[in-house]
């Protein structure tokens, strides 16, 4: 009888051990479903409507009287601001799928997912479409949710669909090699300054450059050169490698300066139809819009989120020899986004520590002289006559002050 107890007794422990040895393989994991839209539909989903609340604030761009500001994924909100004390909403360019634009000559550019979208904004109450490339970006940012541990694409065939949405579940999986990152389809795997001109003016988040006669946009690892000359009818001239986790790209004396979530690359402008890698600054990760001004670059890194480390700074870097750029100088802060260079001032948005004023004693030695705490800070653009800044729904509009900014308006964008 005891001999028979022992017996099931080790049948009850092996079944156990089992159990046990079966959870050690599997795990609950988030599992992000690509929601899908047919190409053919995707495109034929442009319009020109009233105006809208703004749904996720993305990026500013001001052109002549106008300020467009980026509703991700979603188009571009217009506003009027032939006077800046009272703004005004005008209309919706609904584009999906759109991060950035540029605006030459009245025709504004702006990215659909993988096309390129043109448009004639010289009548502002008659936008019209004149021009889609299509296809000429890969899906360079597919806003997958910073939850998702796995990627599950299904049926997705990126000749024929486009990605709209995510669906996030908790699902029990075999655990898998977390060493490595990749994405295939139809698999689970696991994630890991402007002057006037008839140019407009970006913020130091843009992906979309003007230089010229040429339209640069990057992805997160390839960049696209158009050939804008005929502005209504644009060509795709080139596309090439651009480096890694690319972020944001700024302009200045024939260079670009791309900003990655390791690094600062720098590019020659010396033949514009190929720009030439000229230099790499290596910094620990982070994200990284930079701007520039003459022989210095300032970055920021904003840690303490997916982007990598636990620190926020804000970095100066010695750029005179651009084969060779030289860290100068770094200041601490809280939680940096996007930065402005006018004159003696640095503009630095830092979150939800607000809008912070360097007075630029040399251009390394900064001295903080003032800051809004009373705003968020995601992106500034310091024009020749106002500052224009966007945090949170608000669009804020600021005169200059000796050393400081007065508000001129504010704008909800609801």
């Amino acid at each position: 009888m005891k001999l028979k107890y022992l017996f099931l007794s080790l049948i009850f422990i092996g079944f156990l051990s089992c159990d046990k040895n079966d959870d050690d393989d599997y795990e609950f994991v988030q599992v992000a479903t690509p929601q899908l839209m047919s190409k053919s539909a995707f495109r034929s989903s442009v319009d020109i409507v009233a105006p809208k609340a703004i749904e996720e604030p993305g990026k500013i761009y001001v052109y002549n009287n106008y300020i467009f500001v980026g509703d991700v994924d979603a188009g571009i909100h217009v506003i009027d601001n032939s006077n800046p004390e009272a703004p005004q909403a005008i209309k919706f360019i609904e584009i999906p799928g759109n991060e950035d634009i540029s605006v030459k000559d009245n025709f504004l550019y702006a990215d659909s997912a993988t096309d390129l979208v043109v448009f004639d904004i010289s009548d502002i109450n008659n936008v019209t479409i004149v021009e889609r490339l299509e296809d000429v970006f890969n899906v360079y940012d597919l806003d997958i949710p910073t939850e998702a541990q796995a990627v599950e694409y299904g049926k997705y065939d990126f000749e024929e669909d486009i990605i709209v949405g995510w669906t996030v579940t908790t699902e029990r999986r075999k655990k898998v090699d977390n060493s490595r990152i990749d994405f295939v389809t139809n698999d689970v795997v696991p994630l890991s300054s402007g002057a006037e001109s008839a140019t407009g003016t970006g913020g130091s988040l843009a992906r979309f450059q003007i230089v010229d006669n040429y339209l640069y946009a990057v992805g997160n690892y390839e960049m696209a050169i158009f050939n804008i000359q005929n502005l209504k009818e644009p060509l795709l001239a080139n596309t090439q490698y651009a480096g890694w986790n690319i972020e944001t790209m700024f302009q200045a004396g024939g260079y670009l300066y791309l900003g990655s979530t390791n690094g600062m690359y720098i590019y020659s402008l010396d033949n514009p139809s190929d720009p030439e890698f000229v230099s790499e600054f290596v910094h620990w990760e982070g994200c990284d819009p930079v701007v520039v001004d003459g022989d210095y670059a300032y970055l920021t890194l904003r840690g303490g989120n997916l982007c990598g480390q636990i620190e926020s700074v804000l970095e100066v870097i010695d750029i005179s020899d651009k084969s060779n750029p030289v860290l100068a100088e770094r200041y601490s802060l809280e939680n940096p986004y996007g930065l402005g260079v006018r004159n003696d001032m640095l503009y630095v948005c830092d979150g939800t520590a607000g809008l912070k004023l360097f007075e630029r004693e040399t251009p390394k030695d900064l001295k903080l002289v003032e800051t809004l705490q009373d705003v968020q800070a995601t992106d500034v653009i310091p024009l020749d006559n106002s500052l224009i800044m966007i945090g949170g729904e608000t669009l804020y509009q600021y005169k200059y002050l000796e050393n400081n900014i007065e508000l001129i308006s504010s704008f909800k964008l609801d």
